[in-house]
């Protein structure tokens, strides 16, 4: 999953511990959303969305391989 977490974190001038406080989560888990090793909740997503002041999808969109993957399912139905 692709993001922008890392961009919308250096607009508002917070570091990952910053960020990682504001939402009650290790600076290593912000790192590793950021550098996409880890894709967080629904529930994390939303409380990162709601932070932010945006919609989810203006944080977080599909790479190419898993938006193929969801078409092709959709196709089938």
């Amino acid at each position: 999953m692709n993001n922008r977490l890392k961009v919308a974190r250096a607009e508002r001038n917070w570091s990952q511990g910053d960020l990682a406080d504001r939402l009650d989560v290790s600076r290593q888990t912000i790192n590793a959303i950021e550098t996409g090793k880890y894709d967080p909740s629904l529930p994390l997503a939303f409380k990162i969305a709601y932070l932010l002041d945006c919609h989810i999808e203006d944080i977080f969109q599909p790479d190419a391989i898993e938006l193929e993957q969801i078409r092709r399912q959709l196709d089938k139905s």
